[in-house]
């Protein structure tokens, strides 16, 4: 059984990035132990893999068993509800991994499925489920986007030497990893001083494109007149690029500039004399901006460490040693006690040459 929902979620990651603001959903039709079908779902607005399964598997779904990695639809949204077309197709049992927090599912598609008299069996592959569709879950539930932190350190945790300089600290492998990730994520995020330091292209160059992100830079005054002269500007479409900077005065006579060069400006309100980040989220999920890649640098990270808002983490750890005058990946957090400390769960380790990935999710305290 847990044979053909991996299958399912194999299906579905390959469409990743793709299917947004819609999770990935993978589904395999079997029947008489053998797979008469199978579907993805590959971009919001198309058909569900359900449909695509039924339809692979053509006259012979009638008794099959339905293996789907997220609780089949009841509702009409941009296509007719999945499960109608089970139910006509006479399938005898539907095994689900997980059952969809969309308000508009939450159970509904599972009762409806029930009460047509097909057996049901929830929790297969659960958590690797949830996982797959992590940045779906956060925004359907928060209505946020899924923040991911990647930082490329030291051993000694350092992401530049003191003069700035940090091409590279991690090796081609690793490199190759974080332009997968950018690869699905629909903004990379960085602070001014990355850009004026490090003037990076932001896009995705390693493997072969899906998408671009667009890209989003915190620049506290907007001085960034010169923008036009940076790789970010060079590499990217128009409306592409997105400026966040604090709402005060100067700023919004600022504004008209840069939008007259095709890039959007956010101004937001400051909480604590910082940007409001949590309200910058909000600004960023309206804008169907679903999940963002913060990249740096050292002042970035410890602003959205510090506002709880980093969702997964992954630490690109190189075999180097910079020593005391580097510039660490994180500042203060003002944590006195180990017991304090913000505890990192679910960590994972993936070894890239000499480097090392390591994964996990913050647990924050309240």
């Amino acid at each position: 059984m847990k044979e053909y929902m991996k299958l399912c979620l194999k299906l579905a990651e390959e469409f990743r990035g793709l299917t947004n603001p819609n999770p990935m959903i993978g589904a395999v039709l079997v029947k008489d132990g053998k797979i008469i079908g199978k579907g993805t779902h590959k971009k919001a607005g198309t058909n569900h893999a359900e449909i695509f399964a039924l339809k692979d598997a053509g006259e012979n779904v009638i008794g099959s068993t339905l293996y789907v990695n997220l609780e089949p639809c009841s509702h009409f949204g941009k296509t007719p509800p999945c499960v109608d077309r089970i139910i006509s197709g006479e399938v005898k049992k539907v095994v689900i991994a997980m059952k969809d927090p969309n308000p508009l599912v939450n159970g509904k598609g599972i009762q409806k499925l029930k009460n047509a008299g097909i057996e049901i069996q929830v929790g297969i592959c659960e958590e690797e489920a949830k996982e797959l569709n992590e940045i779906y879950i956060k925004n359907i539930t928060k209505k946020k986007p899924f923040v991911i932190l990647k930082a490329a350190v030291s051993m000694d945790g350092k992401i530049a030497a003191k003069n700035g300089d940090s091409k590279w600290i991690s090796n081609e492998l690793a490199r190759k990893k974080v332009h997968e990730i950018r690869n699905y994520v629909d903004a990379i995020l960085i602070g001014e001083n990355t850009l004026m330091i490090d003037d990076p292209k932001l896009n995705v160059r390693l493997v072969e494109p899906k998408k671009n992100p667009k890209k989003i830079i915190i620049s506290y005054n907007l001085n960034l007149k010169n923008i036009e002269q940076f790789n970010v500007n060079k590499v990217s479409n128009k409306n592409s690029i997105i400026l966040v900077s604090s709402k005060i005065k100067e700023n919004e006579n600022k504004r008209s500039f840069f939008e007259n060069l095709g890039i959007e400006v956010i101004l937001i309100e400051k909480l604590n004399s910082k940007l409001n980040l949590d309200n910058l989220l909000i600004e960023l999920w309206k804008k169907e901006i679903y999940s963002i890649l913060v990249e740096g640098g050292s002042e970035t990270f410890t602003s959205f460490i510090e506002a709880k808002l980093v969702d997964k983490l992954h630490l690109f750890i190189s075999p180097k040693i910079i020593g005391n005058e580097g510039l660490s990946w994180i500042g203060d957090l003002n944590i006195r006690n180990i017991t304090d400390s913000i505890q990192i769960k679910k960590v994972n380790f993936e070894v890239l040459e000499d480097n090392i990935l390591v994964t996990g999710y913050p647990v924050y305290k309240d």
